[in-house]
């Protein structure tokens, strides 16, 4: 597997910080003057891309109103909506694409699209985008996962509703198809999504699994699931975007709000860079903290051949001292001169005589300090 993919010129994988995706949906609330207002937003909130979704209502499902063709779900947003009036009314016209994309790239943000069937990935190539998405409803649609392939460019999945088997025949199409450089999102297929249905830890199994970049895309509310997937190795965040969600439209109840989305640039970047490597010894940027640790300090003036004890050694800041693991080896030793209160504690203070302690020596294998 490689370590790093690119979108655009872009580099996507773990050694960089994690690409966020601002996803338009239908929150342009068919309005192109909104639309681009979005792009703009999101290009200020710091979001690397900016994401359409290419389809018409016919592209999608047949212009029926009953049965299967209406959502009849109580608990869903969109319950009592006709499949093909709702598709019809979150479409993003497709005579808006070129401007949309073209003010995303002014900004220099990446814009690419979600195609829905054939006829869409045919024209997103006629305007000539650096990669596709397919969406978590379509990833069985293995026809359409081979002509994206085909195109050559990345690819990246949502794999919401997906068995493992079902992502592996994903996987399958599209490396068999030509598609060398993959991106599978870890998704929950609800709207919103709970945190508690999240299941982030399946990110580094999948990862492991299908051996390509793995992300999340995210429909819960807030920041703090994508920040965390970062700590499980997500390269790739995907969030619904829009202006305000009080302006309404059909994704708007689980879509970001720019200083939102301007939250999830900065801190999943912290998170990413927090990640840092397994790493225990002191660092250099912590050397000057080792003055405020605890050591061994004599807190009253003593004479020569003044017994050590509890009254007159203590462990206190600073820290230049012994260490206090060795306060009992010390009590009841002897100093060999006067010593004044506040000196901090070292081997040279003790008497030569035979009560006198040898400083102790590291352990041969120990090549760094404790």
């Amino acid at each position: 597997m490689s370590d790093t993919i690119k979108i655009a010129g872009r580099a996507i994988g773990q050694a960089h910080q994690p690409f966020i995706i601002a996803e338009m949906s239908g929150n342009h609330n068919q309005s192109l003057d909104r639309a681009l207002a979005i792009v703009d937003a999101a290009a200020k909130a710091g979001a690397h891309a900016l994401k359409l979704q290419t389809y018409t209502a016919d592209t999608m499902t047949l212009n029926l109103a009953s049965d299967e063709f209406v959502i009849d779900d109580p608990n869903s947003l969109w319950t009592g909506r006709a499949l093909h009036n709702l598709y019809q009314e979150a479409y993003t016209p497709w005579e808006w694409h070129a401007p949309i994309f073209e003010r995303a790239r002014s900004h220099g943000m990446i814009a690419f699209s979600t195609p829905f069937d054939a006829t869409a990935v045919d024209f997103l190539e006629s305007l000539n985008v650096p990669a596709y998405k397919v969406a978590s409803f379509e990833n069985t649609d293995l026809p359409l996962i081979r002509k994206v392939a085909a195109t050559g460019k990345p690819m990246i999945i949502s794999t919401g509703m997906a068995s493992a088997a079902e992502i592996d025949e994903a996987v399958r199409a599209a490396r068999g198809g030509g598609c060398e450089q993959l991106v599978l999102l870890k998704c929950t297929s609800t709207y919103p999504s709970s945190p508690s249905d999240t299941n982030l830890l399946t990110i580094p199994h999948m990862r492991a699994l299908f051996g390509c970049q793995v992300g999340l895309s995210d429909h819960t509310f807030g920041i703090g699931a994508s920040v965390a997937s970062v700590a499980l190795g997500a390269s790739v965040i995907e969030k619904h975007f829009t202006l305000a969600r009080a302006d309404g439209g059909v994704d708007s109840t689980f879509s970001m709000e720019p200083d939102e989305m301007a939250a999830l640039v900065v801190e999943t970047e912290r998170a990413w860079q927090a990640l840092g490597r397994v790493q225990y010894e002191l660092t250099e940027k912590e050397r000057k903290s080792l003055t405020f640790r605890r050591s061994l300090y004599v807190t009253e003036d003593l004479a020569a051949g003044d017994v050590l004890s509890e009254k007159n050694l203590r462990i206190i800041r600073p820290g230049l001292g012994l260490p206090p693991k060795y306060f009992d080896t010390l009590i009841g030793k002897r100093v060999g001169r006067a010593v004044r209160r506040g000196t901090p504690m070292s081997w040279d203070l003790l008497t030569q005589a035979s009560d006198a302690v040898a400083e102790p020596r590291p352990a041969a294998s120990r090549n760094a300090r404790a």
